[in-house]
């Protein structure tokens, strides 16, 4: 039994791992480095683009769930966080090297995976898992939307990623750690401004020159990665409600909440870069050099990255798929990652780690697992395949696509943590059936 794989980001990684240590031999095909993409620049596998962050740690966070939920069913992605993590306060943040380094050294070494480099351009014959991401090259693209039926079955959304910092030049004196409202340990650099440095911060951002993206417009922007420019053109007071709100954090300078924080995020282990949180962007380089220098500790900031955004394409996937990420007309042909409409680094992971179960399941001629609305995993894979709905749109996991509970409880905090208990309860009942036909430890 064979599987070619193909695409060796977070989705295709965690698909070749689960094939593999069911003692599936798995061809991963990977075109880095012979062909990089444009939000790439690394020639390790799972490299992460956006964000270090994999966001709340929690399970009062629907994602922190969905992560409690992959660790226990023994998830490369989830596995090579854990060891790579840095602090973060309530989120699981990673050493974008480490981690990816991580990645790519357990898949390269194990037995049943061989590595395969160059773009592909059109699918083998046999079972395939097509991981390939947002932005599939050019070529492969066009044979997939002939494959799946022409034009309307593809929908693309734009996405941004912030620009890095060198810690040594940030103005600490400007400047403080703290996590919000004193939670998990003090992570955060924490950059205040006043009134009137907040105004004319926004003003300028407003008007700042943006890079040109073909096909751009603010509508098509997915929500959880808008770039900050179009955020600042909603309103004045709308960064103060967002990335830059000031609520839990005192400045220990005034003893009080500053009008407005820019947060920023340790981005390596060593605490040498640090990103600007929530400010995903396309302005031009220099633009973004001179709005983002206006706050006041980043006057001299040295930026490593500046933000970039690209075009990320997604499949209709209710009309396509079923909820174990298989053409519904073509079963031996399945996509995983942010091409099926999941968003996030975590729910990447979760559809690679379920098309890789469940076509291992079927080569083993075992029934699927069934991951019910009750868990992130099911919750997921049932909202892709969701024939009923009509806008199909790329979602984050969150507890308004997992069954309520049955019976009220006081507060929305003590009810996600009661959503996430019942849910890891199912995922311990299924466990011993789901892990019994791994044949390695790995």
């Amino acid at each position: 039994m064979k599987v070619t794989v193909i695409g060796a980001g977070l989705a295709g990684c965690e698909a070749a791992f689960q094939l593999a240590k069911r003692g599936i031999q798995v061809t991963l095909c990977e075109m880095k480095p012979q062909k990089m993409s444009p939000a790439h620049s690394s020639e390790f596998f799972a490299e992460l683009v956006c964000s270090n962050s994999l966001r709340g740690a929690g399970l009062e966070n629907a994602v922190g769930l969905l992560k409690e939920e992959l660790r226990r069913l023994d998830s490369l992605i989830i596995r090579a966080a854990d060891a790579t993590r840095v602090e973060a306060g309530g989120a699981l943040a990673v050493d974008r090297t480490e981690f990816a380094a991580f990645v790519t050294d357990t898949v390269r070494k194990h037995q049943n995976i061989s590595i395969a480099e160059g773009e592909i351009t059109e699918l083998p014959e046999g079972q395939v898992i097509v991981a390939t991401g947002p932005l599939t090259s050019d070529a492969l693209a066009d044979h997939l939307l002939g494959l799946i039926g022409g034009e309307g079955k593809t929908m693309h959304f734009f996405d941004a990623a912030a620009p890095l910092v060198v810690f040594d030049s940030i103005d600490m004196s400007k400047a403080w750690f703290a996590s919000r409202y004193d939670k998990g340990t003090a992570d955060y650099i924490n950059c205040a401004l006043s009134r009137d440095e907040y105004t004319a911060f926004w003003r300028e951002l407003c008007g700042a020159e943006e890079a040109a993206v073909h096909g751009f417009e603010d509508k098509n922007v997915f929500e959880g990665c808008m770039p900050v420019e179009v955020m600042a053109r909603r309103g004045e007071d709308t960064l103060r409600y967002g990335p830059l709100k000031p609520r839990g954090l005192k400045d220990p300078t005034t003893g009080k909440e500053p009008y407005a924080v820019v947060q920023l995020r340790k981005d390596n282990a060593e605490g040498s870069v640090y990103n600007l949180v929530g400010f995903q962007t396309h302005l031009k380089f220099w633009e973004q050099k001179r709005v983002f220098s206006m706050i006041p500790a980043l006057k001299d900031a040295e930026f490593v990255r500046f933000g970039v955004m690209h075009r990320n394409t997604y499949l209709d996937s209710p009309r396509l798929l079923n909820r174990y990420y298989q053409l519904l007309d073509q079963p031996e042909i399945a996509f995983a990652g942010q091409m099926t409409g999941v968003e996030g680094y975590v729910e990447s992971a979760a559809s690679g780690f379920l098309a890789g179960v469940e076509l291992a399941r079927r080569l083993e001629g075992l029934p699927p697992v069934d991951f019910p609305r009750e868990t992130a995993i099911g919750a997921l894979g049932l909202y892709i395949s969701d024939r009923t709905v009509g806008n199909f749109q790329p979602m984050n996991i969150n507890f308004g696509i997992i069954t309520p509970l049955d019976h009220r409880v006081k507060g929305k905090r003590n009810k996600n943590l009661e959503l996430s208990q019942r849910s890891l309860g199912i995922i311990d009942d299924l466990r011993d059936d789901i892990l019994q036909d791994c044949v390695l430890s790995d």
